[in-house]
Parts: C-alpha cells; structure tokens; sequence
C-alpha cells in the first residue's frame, strides 16, 4: 500500500505470507460453517460472522504495521547525521517522516495484539474479563498458562513472547510514553539533557536517539506478532476441522 511513496510495485512481504495464508484458510472454513447453519440458529451465526470479521480484521491490521515498519526502515536508511543540527532541510523531512512512521508503528504492534487478545478470549471462551475486565493480549496469555490451557497453542505463543520480551519492553515503554505522557522521541531528548548537558543545552545539539535499534525493535515486534497470528489461527483451524469451534 504504501510502497509506491518510494517508486515500487505494491507487494506482500515473504514474512507475512504463511500468516496471511492460514488466515484466509481458517476464513474459508467459517465461511463454510456459516453455510451450514440455519437462519434459526441466530447464536451460531453471530459468532461465526464475528470470527469471520475479526479474521479480515487482523489481516488488515498485519499488513497496516508492515507497511509502517517498511516505511521506517526505508527512511531511516536516509539519514546519516547524529544531531538535528547537522540535518540539511531534506534530511529533516525524512527524519519528522521516520518518526511518524515508527510511532505509528510501535503503536500498531500492541493495537494488533490487542484485538489478537480479543479474538483469543472470545474463540476459546477463556473469560478472561472476569479477572481484568480491561485485558490486553499478554493477560490473555497469563490467564491461559495459569489455566494451563491449549497448552499446544499456549506454550509456543509464550516462547515465541519470551524470545523477544526485550525489544517489545522497549516499544511497550515508547507507547506508554507517546500515550500517556508526551511524544516518545521528546522524552527521549528530556533524558539525554539532563544526562549529558543540563537544562541549559540546546535539543538540537544533542545526539539522536538510537534510530538502529528502534528499527530492529519494530521489525522484532513485527515478527511477534506474525508468529502469534500464524499459531493462534492455525489452531483455530484444527479446532474447526474437528468440529470444536
């Protein structure tokens, strides 16, 4: 979608594409169930309609954050100097676009796992509301291990969350920030102020924030996210084909 701000075909990304693939299948499959079903049975059908709904839903938002990432690690690619100062005016507009894309980008990773969260409560009628009524999908994973149940989905989901726990503690923390406090990277200057200089020190003099590591951190929140979307639907998928769902 947003590849043609650089001159090239729109494209799907190999990374994305074997969780693309077994979304679609497990829409296929509800798709069929919803054939099957009477107009009588107005309970199943709004259920499979959600679970058909949230599928699309989860897929466009997979792609929405690739997408920002891309953009991200494109523009990044374009800047060489260490301080705003240094900046020529073209470098400037690509550093103020690469910070828009990234925000959006860290904040879409936990907007994704979140409505995935959602998803998981309501496929594997894990009520999760009864113990935080406000849950995001990390209380959804607590509450299935100390359930411990789908050990099968929930061991690699956990796995796959603790592999990269670091970079997603990271963009946790920029989140907070942006949302709650005041634009993540200003925080960022606010700090290095008062470590390196002072109240005193002009922001433009001061360095960047580490824009590499920001870029990996996506690219690994992106990769959570795509991991958990593969498993979570390729069991939904297992539990249609046996009839469980």
């Amino acid at each position: 979608m947003l590849r043609f701000l650089f001159d090239e075909q729109q494209a799907v990304s190999n990374q994305l594409k074997p969780a693309y693939e077994v979304i679609d299948r497990f829409g296929q499959l509800i798709k069929a169930q919803l054939a099957e079903i009477n107009d009588g049975e107005q309970e199943q059908l709004k259920k499979r309609r959600m679970y058909e709904i949230s599928a699309k839903g989860l897929r466009a938002a997979l792609d929405e954050l690739e997408q920002s990432h891309y953009v991200a690690q494109k523009l990044h690619s374009t800047i060489s100097a260490k301080t705003l100062q240094e900046m020529s005016s073209e470098e400037r507009i690509s550093y103020d676009r690469y910070v828009y894309f990234d925000k959006n980008g860290f904040i879409r990773v936990f907007s994704l796992l979140d409505k995935l969260g959602t998803f998981l409560n309501e496929m594997l009628h894990l009520q999760t509301e009864r113990v935080k009524p406000h849950f995001s999908y990390f209380t959804v994973l607590r509450h299935m291990r100390h359930k411990q149940v789908h050990m099968v989905l929930t061991n690699p989901l956990n796995e796959s969350k603790e592999k990269y726990k670091e970079s997603v503690k990271r963009l946790r923390k920029r989140r907070n920030t942006e949302i709650h406090y005041m634009n993540s990277e200003m925080q960022d200057d606010y700090i290095r102020s008062q470590r390196l200089y002072g109240d005193e020190y002009e922001l433009h003099n001061l360095p960047l924030e580490n824009l590499q590591q920001q870029v990996m951190d996506l690219q690994e929140g992106l990769t959570m996210a795509t991991e958990a979307l593969q498993l979570v639907f390729a069991y939904g998928c297992q539990l249609v084909n046996k009839k469980q769902l």
